[in-house]
Order: C-alpha cells, then structure tokens, then sequence
C-alpha cells in the first residue's frame, strides 16, 4: 500500500511546497504529453507507406479518439473522489475508488469494442467520403479498438494514482506502453527483422500491445494495493453521476471545435491548413497548462477531504497565479515567433499568411487561458462537475458557436472563428473567477456533493 500512495503525508500539508506542486505537475505533464508525441510517430511510420494509408490511420485514429475523449470522467472524475478521501486519511478508500474505475472501464470498453465493431463500416464511410480511403479506415480501427477497454483502464488508473498524489509511477507505466508501441509499429508495419510487414494493420497491432503493457501495469498496482477486487454497485454508480456532468461538458468542446474546423474548411484548403496549425499549438499551450491543473486538482481535492477549506482557497490562489505568470510567459514567446514559428510549419506563402491573421488572437487568449485551465482544476478537485457543465455549456452558446457560424454567414474568414474562441474563454474566465470568488465550491468533507 505505501509503494501505491507514495504520496500520503504530503496529502495533509496545508500549504504544498513550490517542489512538491512541481513534482506533481512535471509527471502529469509527461503523461499528457506522451501520447500526442507518440501519434506524430505513428503518423510518421505509416506516412512512409502512401497516402493512402496514412489518410486511413487519420480517419480511424479520429473516431478512436472522439470515443475516449468524452470519457474522460474516468480519469477527472476518479481524481476528484480519490484526492477527497486520501486527503481525509482514508487510503484505502481512495484506492477502492481505482478499483470501481477500473471495473467500470472494462465494462464500457467491452461495450465499445462490440459497437465499433458493428457500426465500423458506415462511421467509417460517412467520415472518409471515400471507398478507399473508408476501406483502409475501417481495417485499421477493427483491430484497433480492441484497445478501447486498456485506454479506458489506463484513464481510470491515472485518475486514482492522481487522487492519491502519485504521478511518477502513471508516468512510467505509459512510457514502458508507448515504448513497446514504438518499437513494434515500424517492424510490424514495413515488415522489418524477419516480422511479417502487415502495413496499416500493424500499425493497430503496435497499438493494442503498448495498451495491453500500460493497463496491465496500472491493475498489477491495484492487486498490489491489499484493496479488495470485487465491484461495488453504489461506488459506481456515484461516479457515473459525476461523470455525465464531465461528459456533458466535453460535449460542448467537441461541439465547438468541430463547428470551428467545419466553418474552417469553407474559406478554403489555406485557412483550414492555417486554422490546424495554430489549433495544434494551442492544444500543446492547452496541455502544459492543464499539467499545472491536474496538482490543483489533487491537492484541493485531498485539502478539502481534509476539511481544511482555508488551504483549498490559498491553493486556488497560488495556483492560478502560477499558470496566469506561465501563460503569460508562453504568449511572450510565441508573440517573439511571430514571424518565424508559422514558417517552421510550412513553406506555402498563402498559409503563412493566413496564421498571422489569427496569431495575435492565438497569443492574447493565453493569459487568460492560464487563470481559465487553473480554476477548472480548482472546482473538478471541488467536485464542482454541475456548474462546470453549466457555465462550459452556457459559455459555448452565448459566445463560440453563434460567431463560428456568424463568420460562416457574413464571411469574417479565421478572424471571426479566433474571435469566438477568444469571447469563449473570456466568458469561461469570468464565470470561474466567479465561482471560485464566492467559496461555495469549498465544500468539506470526504464525499463529493454532487449537483450544489
């Protein structure tokens, strides 16, 4: 049990030392990293096929991934009820909270593994457009999703080892899976030291078997733990609560950003090309901050278990200073790249041209987007999932969406989708700033209130 929590006596700390927020973040930060890198890799491996091939890997890998994405809870949700009772000295309570995690991963994973197989075709074709590039697709996410049930264990594991304060050892198991993916997806897929070359397939079987090694790592620590492996219907069933709040949420993400990227298309092959370039920084600006997040979210989490609410507020405070100074020190430097990080991109003189138009948009949310990435991790840590849910829905409707399609219908181009984002997290800061400002999130105890 002491090898698993690692982390217990800092847990009742009042205020956390500057090292030990950093010893949190810079692992979490690792994990969240890890497998972004891990798919420019893949993508790589599979680019050296034809385009073919790689048009299929992008087709799949998106369906993958908007699956997992809006399950998320497994992970935030999980972190949330661990942090509270392994700050309240219940340790073993924490852990049980990985154990129902993990059951009710596995269970949704099976689930998905038997719809993917049954709907793999028409998603497939409704989203490549194409016979080829659909056929590819489709073969690839067959064997792919196999991994749907790991990824979902992998979330849960990192959501309970977050809530006990321990992000060193998740940060170990994804790296030990990713490693083997890495090393297995260019043999399997160009057939390299006597293997079979199996092409796009192997690509999906690299995949799975780096899945099979993380999810394997995060249920051996489990056993390891002394807890009890047997499902608790309530413990499960709480979390789902918890977790339609979070699913509601990313839903409206998905919702914004997809409306985003289709306007996108419409202004043409430059400003789409654009809009992706700069959208892929900003998810790596999104998930340096969201490092910063994740130890907010734990240590206000184990503060409150605790029913030390002055402590969770002196965290809320410190931490959003830190990831505002950050924020603001990351959009000093990519102000400083304007003329030169668009170019490291692409060599196309319309593109270039079409990213400086939203680049200032780009640089300016990002203070902003250091106060908004602090405070969620404030209230998730709170349980606080309902309002997030709320203001993320109300904030998308009010400000996203209606200057997406505006700029859609009165020509504004990628100035007007950057201007929707922008009202987005403004409206999104100011609601949380809100929230944290009245205390109602600081509710003690070691059980979440779900819906105040």
């Amino acid at each position: 049990m002491a090898e698993v929590l690692g982390g217990a006596a800092a847990a009742l700390d009042s205020r956390p030392s500057t090292r030990r927020i950093l010893g949190l973040a810079v692992p979490a930060l690792g994990v969240l990293a890890a497998e972004p890198l891990y798919l420019l890799f893949d993508i790589a491996v599979v680019g050296h096929l034809n385009a073919l091939a790689l048009a299929g890997l992008a087709v799949g890998g998106l369906i993958l991934a908007q699956v997992s994405t809006q399950l998320t809870f497994l992970s935030y949700g999980t972190t949330a009820r661990a942090s509270r009772l392994h700050g309240s000295g219940d340790e073993r309570g924490a852990v049980e909270e990985g154990v129902q995690a993990t059951f009710l991963a596995a269970a949704i994973g099976i689930v998905l593994v038997a719809a993917v197989q049954v709907l793999a075709r028409p998603v497939t074709s409704v989203i490549a457009g194409g016979h080829d590039i659909a056929r590819e697709a489709e073969s690839w996410l067959r064997i792919a999703v196999f991994g749907a049930p790991l990824i979902l264990i992998a979330m849960a594991g990192n959501g309970w080892m977050r809530g006990v304060q321990n992000t060193l050892r998740p940060l170990r198991f994804v790296l030990a899976g990713l490693g083997l993916s890495a090393l297995l997806c260019p043999v399997l897929v160009h057939g390299l030291l006597g293997a079979p070359r199996l092409e796009l397939a192997g690509s999906a079987v690299a995949n799975v078997a780096g899945q099979v090694v993380t999810a394997t790592c995060f249920v051996a620590a489990l056993v390891r733990s002394g807890v009890p492996m047997r499902p608790r219907a309530a413990v499960m069933r709480a979390q789902v609560v918890l977790g339609r709040d979070l699913i509601l949420r990313s839903l409206a993400f998905q919702a914004c950003f997809l409306s985003a990227a289709a306007v996108a298309s419409r202004f043409g092959a430059a400003a789409v090309a654009a809009h992706q370039v700069v959208l892929q920084l900003w998810n790596l600006v999104a998930l340096t901050l969201d490092s910063l997040a994740i130890a907010a979210q734990t240590l206000v989490g184990a503060a409150l278990g605790a029913g030390n609410a002055p402590a969770a507020k002196d965290l809320a405070r410190r931490l959003t200073g830190w990831s505002t100074v950050f924020a603001a020190a990351l959009g000093a430097v990519f102000a400083l790249g304007y003329g030169v990080i668009p170019t490291l991109f692409t060599a196309d003189t319309e593109v270039q041209d079409q990213t400086r138009v939203i680049w200032w948009f780009f640089v300016a949310i990002m203070p902003v987007a250091g106060v908004v990435f602090a405070l969620d991790g404030v209230l998730l840590g709170a349980g606080d999932a309902a309002f997030l849910r709320n203001a993320t829905l109300g904030c998308a409707i009010v400000g996203f969406l209606p200057l997406i399609w505006l700029s859609l219908a009165y020509d504004w181009g990628l100035a007007g989708i950057w201007s929707g984002l922008t009202v987005f997290m403004v409206l999104r800061m100011l609601t949380v700033v809100w929230r944290t400002s009245s205390g109602r999130w600081a509710v003690t105890g070691a059980d979440i209130q779900v819906g105040r």
